[in-house]
């Protein structure tokens, strides 16, 4: 219960204030055939139960990139690449394998199945010791899932080069954020938990936003994101952890949604660096 609660929609953890993860795009436009490797991925336990939905990016027919605390715990992944909303399935009267449950039966139809793995080196909690009130929700969350059929592309996302983030932060370098997931605020009951009231349709979203330059407790490990929509820059929310931060206008992956500092899912938000030579080692392990 608490994997499932953590990786979806509407957890906050109270690391020196407010922590909530699992992004989805606030303030963004329907993406179309914009981003077409970016995938709505629903992960199983070893019972072929669905746990919880993520974002993700194919780097290649057979491999995607997501968040390490959407791949820790599962055992099998389906991954789909509509552009959304994604459709509810027929057969589930109650819920949907994409709109969180209660879920009716397994598995879910369509999509494509594959294996997940998490990174050797992935940590729940807050390794770095605290320090200028800053949190981490986890150290190295990054994922990635193998799977079992090539699925065909006009294009693939692209993996950074080692130290590319740290580059363009150094001048707030434009970031394009992508994913399915809820978009805005809606109070369903009175009493409800402000992060619960996020909704929305699983629909494939985008919104600019900037990385956000100077050093902070675990800037080796995380890029940190504007979220201002009230400022004209897009922002990331509870719904679809895994996303891809891409470096603005093109198809490079610089980092992965890890998790925001407030149930507004304003400020900032930080994302896992994929850039991190250690996490580009590890990935490449699974490339042909």
């Amino acid at each position: 219960m608490k994997k499932i609660l953590v990786a979806s929609l509407v957890v906050l953890l109270v690391v020196l204030g407010l922590v909530g993860t699992a992004f989805a795009i606030t303030n963004g436009q329907p993406d179309g055939d914009n981003h077409p490797y970016v995938g709505l991925v629903l992960f199983y336990d070893a019972d072929g139960v669905p746990l919880w939905r993520c974002s993700s990016s194919l780097v290649t027919p057979t491999l995607l990139v997501t968040a390490g605390h959407c791949t820790d715990g599962a055992v099998r992944a389906q991954v789909w690449f509509d552009k959304g909303p994604v459709p509810r399935d027929p057969a589930y009267t109650s819920g949907s394998c994409y709109e969180g449950g209660p879920y009716t039966g397994y598995p879910c139809a369509g999509g494509t199945w594959g294996t997940p793995y998490t990174h050797p080196g992935y940590q729940v909690g807050n390794p770095y010791g605290g320090g200028n009130g800053l949190p981490a929700f986890s150290y190295r969350d990054n994922g990635v899932v193998v799977l079992e059929s090539p699925v065909t592309l006009t294009r693939y996302a692209e993996l950074p080069t080692a130290g590319l983030v740290d580059k363009l932060a150094k001048k707030n370098k434009p970031v394009d954020v992508v994913g399915y997931g809820v978009q805005y605020q809606d109070m369903m009951y009175p009493g409800q938990p402000p992060q619960a009231r996020w909704t929305g349709p699983r629909e494939r979203m985008y919104a600019p936003t900037n990385l956000v330059s100077g050093k902070f407790v675990h800037s080796a490990d995380y890029a940190r994101l504007a979220l201002n929509p009230g400022g004209g820059s897009g922002g990331t929310c509870f719904g679809d952890s895994g996303g891809p931060d891409l470096q603005g206008g093109k198809d490079v992956i610089l980092a992965v949604n890890s998790y925001v500092t407030n149930a507004n899912c304003s400020g900032v938000g930080y994302s896992a660096r994929v850039d991190v030579p250690e996490v580009l080692n590890w990935i490449n392990t699974f490339l042909p």
